[in-house]
Parts: C-alpha cells; structure tokens; sequence
C-alpha cells in the first residue's frame, strides 16, 4: 500500500525514476505506442459526451433539453457508449477520432470488465484529472490500464 500512494507523491523516487511516461511498462516515448497526452484524452471523451448528447436527444427530442432528468439520460448512454467498445475493443469513438485506445497493463488483448470501473471513475471526472508520471488518473490505475497512441 505504500508503494502505492508514494507514487503520487511530488518527492517519490518512482515519480522520477522512469525517463519518459510510459517506459516501466516498456512503451516507447514518442508516436505510436506511446502513453497519449492529456489533450488528445480530453478531445476524445468530449467527442463521446457530444455523441451521447445526440443519441439521447434522437430519442427523446428537442424537448429534453429543458427537462431535469436530461443530464442522467445523457450519462447513461455515454456510459453504454463507453463501456462496450472499451471492453470489446480498447476505444470509444471519441478515441478512434483522435488517435488512442486503452490498453492493459499486463498487455492482455482485451480491456474486458475492467471498462466498468474505469468508465465509472471516469464519469466521476476527478479521478481522471488527477494523474501519476505515467499520465495515468485513478481510474486507469484502479482499472490497470494505461491510455496510448494509436497513430502518430
């Protein structure tokens, strides 16, 4: 447990051991393979979010938009949208858009149910923001997963 939280701290050895975010998992620094940068990240899931804005209001018309319950709506069927393509194929729509897809730390094919917790924690935003050398938030800590390049 140690090891753990020492590795979000400023002065921790683990913090500044590794030359370039992603290297202890063997990846390389630049182009494709490499960790993805906070930038494209944020484009992608707010490509995702605008997707479940649109799908939500396909189905329940332009009249959501002044109802409470919108927010949920859209939540739910970003949730769906996340879930699935991330479990089955390591990337959202939002992802194939700019290029990154969620990979397993111990490099199984599959992200699997472990999409689950992540896009939960994901949902929840803090746990994202906050990230480790490595640019992993939370939720790809708690998930063991790690968010790379797939084009330069």
């Amino acid at each position: 447990m140690a090891g753990f939280l020492d590795s979000w701290t400023a002065g921790s050895p683990s913090a500044h051991d590794q030359g370039h975010p992603g290297e202890r998992f063997g990846l390389p620094a630049v182009g494709v393979g490499a960790v993805a940068g906070f930038g494209r990240r944020l484009v992608g899931v707010t490509v995702d979010w605008l997707l479940a804005y649109v799908l939500t209001l396909a189905v329940m018309g332009l009249d959501a938009l002044g109802g409470t319950s919108i927010g949920w709506w859209v939540w739910a069927v970003w949730f769906v949208l996340t879930v699935i393509p991330t479990a089955l194929f390591g990337m959202t729509p939002g992802m194939v858009a700019v290029g990154i897809r969620v990979a397993r730390v111990d490099l199984a094919a599959t992200v699997g149910f472990r999409a689950i917790l992540r896009t939960v924690l994901l949902g929840l935003v803090l746990p994202a923001v906050v990230r480790d050398a490595d640019g992993r938030g939370w939720h790809d800590r708690a998930s063991q997963t790690i968010v790379i390049r797939t084009r330069a």
